[in-house]
């Protein structure tokens, strides 16, 4: 039988059995509870397991599993490209999305995709939260933000950013901290802080070894940014998120 003929011979079926998927209000509802931060909103739907309702979704595999994976991967797709349309970083989304999505290769249960459902959507929402907290930014320093995010490991100024943007560095140095009310050296350094935090936290990467991934001049100089932003040097950072990481993910064996 071919595509064609099957494809009517299941369309008739579908028809006589009077298969009907769900109305699109409930899904733009999560969808738009997630892009513009709702954490409570989304919190509840992930209490009421909405995910794993079957009545007017439809069936993309046979086996339960997988076909809930098919249906992981749609909702992170569209979950993505709002989250984009509301502001947030277009690498950022993607690296979260393919994060989330080659962790599926390593599940095998129905719980299991739950989990990382409720995991992924709800750190989507976390993060569009805090976007949501700054209004909306002109292209020029939405560029700059962007280009700040997937070069953190090198060395940008702001004349980098000009030629990026088209714009001359004095007008784009005034514009982006009208936007952001923060200037952008300040909003680069603080970008690195931030990683060079999850960098000590989930990695065991050495200070030498951070201050030249995120081309800090010296670690003398990386030591004191951070102790700058943080109020404590990167080895009192280290020692206190490392060990409480490290209880979380016992405890989180242990469940298993």
């Amino acid at each position: 039988m071919g595509l064609l003929q099957e494809w009517y011979v299941q369309e008739t079926k579908d028809s006589e059995e009077e298969k009907k998927h769900r109305p699109l209000n409930d899904e733009q509802l999560f969808f738009h509870a997630v892009s513009s931060g709702d954490i409570d909103f989304v919190r509840q739907n992930c209490r009421q397991q909405k995910f794993t309702e079957t009545e007017g979704v439809g069936i993309l595999s046979r086996d339960s599993v997988t076909n809930l994976k098919y249906h992981f991967v749609i909702t992170t797709a569209f979950v993505t490209r709002l989250c984009v349309e509301s502001g947030m970083e277009l690498e950022q989304a993607f690296r979260l999305s393919d994060f989330y999505i080659l962790k599926l290769d390593h599940l095998h249960t129905l719980q299991s995709v739950i989990d990382l459902h409720d995991r992924m959507v709800l750190d989507f929402t976390g993060k569009m939260r805090l976007l949501v907290k700054n209004p909306g930014t002109s292209k020029p320093v939405t560029l700059c933000i962007d280009y700040i995010y997937v070069h953190i490991r090198e060395r940008i100024t702001i004349e980098m950013l000009a030629e990026h943007t088209g714009l001359s560095s004095s007008y784009l140095s005034r514009l982006f901290k009208q936007e952001t009310g923060i200037s952008v050296s300040d909003y680069i350094r603080e970008k690195k802080i931030e990683k060079a935090q999850n960098l000590l936290k989930f990695c065991d990467y050495s200070l030498v070894e951070i201050t030249n991934y995120l081309s800090f001049s010296s670690q003398s100089h990386f030591i004191q940014l951070f102790k700058d932003y943080t109020g404590m040097t990167p080895k009192k950072y280290r020692d206190i998120h490392s060990a409480s990481s490290w209880n979380v993910a016992s405890a989180g064996k242990r469940d298993t």
